[in-house]
């Protein structure tokens, strides 16, 4: 059962207060879970329950994303700024050194968070920033083209693509090696979570010239990919790996870009030997 959405008013010191939005439930440590550009917290919701029997499992909609509000005013969504404000938001929430795990611009941010050591463990899933220049603009060019889309389609023609296979599939097909196991409802909120997220041009703006190029050390790492990631290719994982070479770097298999709804079992496994390895 989903826990219910809660939002917490956010003051960082030297900054204008922002709002984020978040599902808390289970009880232990605490493990915080960062979605993907264009995505919400919900993506997270098949392993919620798994993860959830034995920690703390805090889903958070970034801001400018799901149900959070746009940063206020000008502010950038490049990391120097995201980061710190994701840090005083597990103040907020009284979490001191979460875990943390992202997916795609979740697992960036999870990475940076890392090096910054503000959380305790850092399972990053298909994480952003590991790619070429052509790799990049392959990668935005198909973001792009989904926001268009999801921009164009009416959500009652989205609705009726997503009660058949083969419509799911037409929709949500880049990011899930296996779309027809997502539900029409969550296909749905999915794609008007993407046409409605004020943070999703200028994150994208902000993330031309990002590349992942420092350690993380003293942090324990784990790095997971899935083998049919068709946004971010696997062969990135490689580049991560040299990288930070003390992450451990997991091959995930039969998985798309968004892991967790292909196979939360083995998600939730790879989650739950990172924490343990703290």
């Amino acid at each position: 059962m989903a826990a219910p959405v809660s939002f917490a008013r956010v003051r960082p010191a030297g900054r204008p207060p922002f709002t984020v939005a978040y599902e808390r439930k289970g009880a232990g440590e605490p493990v915080v879970l960062l979605h993907g550009i264009g995505h919400h917290l919900q993506a997270w919701r098949p392993v919620c329950d798994i993860l959830a029997a034995s920690h703390e499992v805090i889903a958070v909609d970034l801001p400018g994303f799901g149900v959070s509000p746009a940063l206020p005013g000008d502010a950038a969504y490049d990391l120097p700024t995201v980061v710190p404000l994701l840090a005083a938001a597990f103040a907020e929430l009284g979490l001191e050194r979460p875990h943390v795990v992202g997916n795609s611009l979740g697992g960036l941010l999870a990475l940076e968070l890392g090096r910054v050591k503000a959380v305790r463990s850092v399972t990053a899933l298909s994480p952003a920033g590991f790619w070429t220049p052509a790799e990049r603009r392959y990668a935005f060019g198909v973001l792009r083209g989904m926001y268009a889309g999801a921009q164009a389609l009416p959500e009652q023609v989205v609705a009726s693509l997503a009660r058949s296979v083969v419509g799911r599939a037409s929709l949500t097909g880049t990011i899930y090696a296996h779309p027809g196991r997502r539900s029409a409802e969550a296909v749905v909120a999915e794609t008007r979570a993407l046409r409605e997220a004020p943070g999703f041009a200028p994150t994208l703006a902000a993330g031309r010239g990002v590349r992942f190029t420092a350690d993380v050390p003293d942090v324990p790492v784990t790095i997971g990919w899935g083998s049919r990631d068709r946004l971010l290719l696997p062969r990135q994982g490689v580049r991560a790996k040299q990288t930070i070479p003390g992450a451990r770097l997991v091959r995930l298999p039969g998985c798309g870009h968004v892991p967790m709804n292909d196979d939360p079992a083995l998600v939730a496994r790879v989650v739950l030997d990172t924490v343990a390895a703290v």
